[in-house]
């Protein structure tokens, strides 16, 4: 396909070729055809690391922070020393103007800023790629954070993001490694988390629907935001005292709860994963704030993660099978979540995932970490040829990433005891939130429709069988044996009909007066009855006998 000739994707086309060839993928760029005098000049004796990535990413601005901070939850497309750096990449960038942050409010908000905010300081709490938090105050006294987005950021994201997916599409078309890995499909979800984050009106609904999900874990916080003051570009939430856990010295921690909050960390994490399905998907030191209280309190909700409810049992056996070294187990369970490619070889994934086990099987418990092992099997899974779906190397991130903060808060916790102490917990909400009252309502329509449907499924069964229309669609069986079953279940249906026929009769009988009568009934209904009583022993110990001889036959069979 055709490439903008655009002056700005030109130029973006140029910094992403020196990238590709400055870290290993010159076959990308020449694939698509984008390899110039200029650029290999440019890459000539340039000897990169994973660092000298991070810095190149902050170099370009905002969207390639955060396709970084994207990258770092993709295992399966970067070694681990990339996926580390990437992972602590931050978006700190100089402030702007304060007249401009006047400006952006007051259009927003349809007010001037001294209306809404009696005092609002114009030096910013912390100042990112998209946008800078300043601290206010309401006119009811009420202490609140205010965050604006940069001015213009909008379409400059969205530039940067066709010119990606421009790339993408050229890259998928044209080279081994954009079919294997599909490059648009990464851009396309890549764009969807971007425009969410620059929809602050999303932001404060995440704000919303986390602090609900988290109620009853007392020591964790979610500012909440205030919903009429704001916007897609401006967000007013309530204002949390505390530092950084980033900012946090060794005296500091002394004086911490730290087993506590590190063990109701952890806890809220695994319910937002396992239970809720919707968790905050960059919890970095960063982002987790130590409040003047003592407790914890999660900021910037602008990455979340969804995890689908028929996943989330797969990834509770998972994640528990990784916890305890069970390699067959985690490998199963992989299995389960990952789509097959044409060159997919399952054994020798196997043996990879008890490679993976069996290296970290000498470890202390306390140095094991469930996220790195994740994000190693999730590569696994791609080197193999599946397709582990998204949100795995995602929940593998946020639980490496949640690994760091636990440990700053009590260096001795074991992630995983506390995985494995939590997970009845877990069970548990899973099993009451699928026996709710909506659960049981839609397992009784259920119910109803197959009680409804089952008389009519019968009859048409029963219909094909006696018109000699009945067809069975079976692969591997003998002809002989399929006819010998039918005959065998012809003669137990004609049987059965023949009984109830007989007891039909003598009820029906047993109205009839008679003067031969035996036992103090009609003596004919009294025959009847015991011609259908006998019947039924005989029936019964016929299909008894009959399943024990097929059931020796098979035990032989398969000891041959």
């Amino acid at each position: 396909m055709p490439v903008s000739l655009r002056p700005r994707h030109l130029k973006r086309y140029k910094d992403i070729s020196l990238l590709l060839m400055r870290y290993g993928r010159s076959d990308l760029v020449s694939g698509m055809g984008l390899e110039t005098d200029e650029v290999t000049a440019d890459t000539t004796g340039m000897a990169a690391s994973a660092a000298d990535l991070a810095a190149d990413l902050e170099r370009l601005g905002p969207t390639y922070v955060k396709l970084g901070q994207l990258m770092s939850t993709r295992a399966d497309l970067l070694p681990p020393p990339y996926i580390e750096a990437l992972a602590r990449l931050q978006d700190n960038v100089a402030s702007f103007d304060s007249d401009e942050v006047e400006r952006i409010i007051s259009a927003e908000l349809g007010v001037r800023l001294s209306r809404v905010f009696p005092e609002f300081d114009p030096e910013p709490l912390a100042s990112a790629s998209l946008g800078q938090v300043h601290r206010a105050t309401l006119r009811d006294g009420r202490q609140v954070a205010v965050k604006v987005q940069r001015p213009d950021i909008r379409e400059q994201v969205l530039d940067d993001l066709d010119a990606l997916r421009e790339l993408a599409e050229l890259a998928d078309a044209h080279t081994e490694l954009g079919r294997r890995y599909g490059f648009a499909d990464l851009v396309a979800e890549f764009r969807t988390s971007m425009l969410a984050e620059l929809d602050y009106q999303q932001e404060a609904q995440n704000l919303v629907a986390l602090g609900a999900n988290l109620t009853e874990f007392d020591r964790i916080h979610v500012p909440q935001p205030i919903t009429d003051l704001s916007t897609a570009r401006v967000l007013t939430m309530e204002y949390i005292d505390g530092r950084k856990l980033t900012s946090l010295g060794p005296l500091a921690q002394l004086d911490l709860d730290g087993t506590a909050l590190a063990e109701q960390l952890l806890g809220a994490y695994l319910r937002q994963i396992l239970v809720d399905g919707f968790f905050h998907a960059d919890p970095h030191p960063g982002n987790v704030l130590l409040t003047a209280d003592g407790d914890l309190a999660l900021l910037d909700l602008g990455m979340v993660g969804r995890v689908p409810a028929e996943m989330a049992d797969r990834l509770v056996k998972l994640l528990l099978a990784v916890s305890e070294g069970r390699a067959e187990d985690a490998s199963r369970a992989l299995l389960s979540l990952a789509g097959r490619g044409e060159d997919a070889d399952e054994t020798s994934f196997g043996r990879a995932v008890a490679a993976v086990v069996a290296e970290n099987h000498g470890v202390a418990l306390g140095r094991l970490s469930a996220g790195a092992i994740i994000m190693e099997l999730s590569r696994a899974a791609v080197v193999n040829g599946l397709r582990p779906p998204p949100e795995l190397s995602m929940l593998g991130r946020a639980l490496l990433t949640l690994d760091d903060v636990a440990r700053r808060l009590d260096p001795q916790l074991d992630p995983n005891a506390a995985i494995r102490e939590q997970s009845a917990e877990i069970m548990r909400a899973r099993m009451a939130g699928s026996a709710s009252q909506t659960g049981v309502f839609t397992a009784m329509l259920e119910a109803k429709e197959f009680a409804e449907r089952l008389p009519g499924r019968v009859n048409k069964v029963m219909d094909a069988l006696a018109e000699g229309e009945l067809k069975l669609n079976v692969a591997g069986i003998e002809q002989q044996e399929i006819i010998h079953g039918i005959q065998k279940l012809a003669n137990r249906l004609t049987a059965g009909v023949v009984i109830a026929a007989l007891i039909i009769g003598a009820a029906m009988l047993m109205r009839v007066e008679t003067s031969v009568r035996l036992l103090g009934y009609p003596a004919l209904a009294i025959v009847c009855f015991l011609l259908a009583a006998g019947f039924g022993v005989a029936l019964l110990a016929s299909i008894v006998i009959s399943d024990r001889r097929t059931a020796r036959g098979r035990r032989t069979t398969t000891r041959r």
